[in-house]
């Protein structure tokens, strides 16, 4: 049984005007997740004036992309915008349009749960954060849009799954490509058989990253609340390479770029092929371009065997050149003809190499955003259910794992878990701060 309340204590908080107190969240917490836990997934939140509210979540990069694609939408309005950095509020604040009034800016998400009025909470907040926050939104009766990767280990995607189940909760995970019209298309045709058998997909991220450089311990900015942004990551002391973007880099905070962007190609991939769970993963590469801080490896190969179909994802962080013409893209080699994805369309070859067609469209969020609105407001699973989210998330998150431990894992078909090798399933969770752990 997993205990879904995973509430942090307040006293490790800052002292803030308007203090939540941990007794009275867990109460208002555990009296939501008592009205809505019976409720199904297609529960219909909206109210007499057909308008939902948000509450966005870290707001320094994609939350203000999230705040504007939103607000865009019919009777979708921006409530609070979240971050621990205030110096981001005002920025993110103007993201929002043509609503009645401007969102509040905040730096604890958790007063925008104590809000009756809110019906969404998004989760831009840097990986560390993703399955804390959608577990907490999702018990004080929230639906939850969360990006990518959904998770920063596999334990809190289970958990994740299991709150939004519990709490009838509909859960979208950033996966965007999942509701682009073309892309659909696409995979109807691999899963139709039109390439012939596919047993092979292989997939691809390419960057010109920089070096991070060597940082030191410095103190904490003014306008940063360093406890409030590490939240359920035990407490490490301020950095000054490490906010706002290179967290991706660390392990204590991120995935790499594995689970930065691999995770919309590798996506595309288990979605294309219908597969679930692999029974061996395999990974290699390194840090090689700079003598930096950064620990997660700029180039890396992993491999993803499901019995009968295979898939591989390679990436080069600091090398713009890809593969198939494409610095990003997924390709599915069935028998009869080959398919590339590369944006929000696709191109075919025939079993001669041939080109064979072409098919453009758009790729942008904007489907996406509308199909997780429309599932709140008409009932229904999203396109990128947290589960799927989930799942695709695993390959992400065992590819780390067999590349930190330099070693082949071998997973249970059933349900990924890591098996015959105990320091690798040690893995399956994290160390969390006094209080942020979810008790299972």
């Amino acid at each position: 049984m997993v205990d879904l309340t995973c509430t942090a204590p307040h006293a490790m908080l800052p002292p803030m005007k308007t203090a939540l107190s941990r007794r009275r969240f867990l109460s208002r917490t555990a009296t939501a997740g008592a009205l809505v836990g019976a409720l199904p997934v297609s529960l219909n939140v909206l109210g007499a004036n057909n308008r939902l509210r948000l509450a966005v979540m870290g707001v320094n990069g994609r939350g203000s992309a999230l705040t504007r694609g939103f607000s865009s939408l019919p009777d979708v309005e921006i409530a609070y915008v979240c971050d621990p950095d205030q110096r981001t509020w005002a920025r993110a604040a103007g993201m929002a349009k043509d609503q009645p009034s401007p969102p509040q800016g905040i730096e604890d998400f958790r007063h925008a749960l104590e809000d009756p009025t809110v019906d969404v909470l998004v989760v831009a907040a840097p990986n560390h954060w993703h399955a804390p926050a959608t577990i907490l939104g999702c018990s004080a009766g929230k639906h939850v849009y969360v990006e990518k990767p959904a998770c920063h280990d596999p334990a809190e995607g289970e958990w994740m799954v299991a709150a939004a189940r519990k709490y009838g909760r509909v859960v979208q995970v950033g996966t965007q490509r999942r509701s682009m019209p073309r892309l659909i298309e696409a995979m109807a045709k691999v899963q139709a058989g039109e390439l012939g058998e596919v047993r092979y997909a292989r997939c691809w991220y390419n960057a010109t990253r920089g070096s991070i450089g060597r940082g030191r311990q410095a103190p904490v900015p003014e306008w940063l609340n360093w406890e409030l942004w590490q939240g359920p990551a035990p407490v490490r002391p301020f950095r000054d390479n490490v906010v706002h973007y290179n967290w991706h880099w660390f392990w204590h905070w991120g995935n790499g770029e594995l689970g930065n962007n691999g995770i919309h190609a590798l996506d595309l991939c288990r979605w294309g092929l219908d597969v679930t769970f692999p029974r061996r993963v395999t990974s290699g590469g390194g840090r090689y371009m700079f003598p930096d801080d950064q620990q997660t490896p700029d180039t890396q190969i992993v491999t993803f065997d499901f019995g009968d179909r295979f898939i591989a994802f390679e990436s080069q962080s600091c090398r713009r050149h890809g593969y198939e013409g494409s610095g990003f893209g997924a390709a599915f080699y069935g028998d009869e003809a080959t398919m590339i994805i590369d944006g929000g369309g696709y191109r075919l070859y025939d079993k001669a190499d041939r080109p064979a067609g072409e098919v453009s469209g758009p790729a942008g969020d904007a489907p996406h955003f509308e199909n997780f609105v429309d599932c709140l407001r008409n009932g229904g699973r999203p396109t990128a259910d947290v589960e799927e989210g989930y799942r695709s998330t695993l390959l992400c998150l065992l590819g780390n794992i067999a590349w930190r431990l330099g070693r082949t894992l071998d997973c249970d078909p059933l349900n990924g878990h890591i098996l015959n090798d105990p320091e690798a399933a040690a893995m399956w969770t994290r160390d969390y701060e006094p209080g942020w752990k979810p008790v299972v």
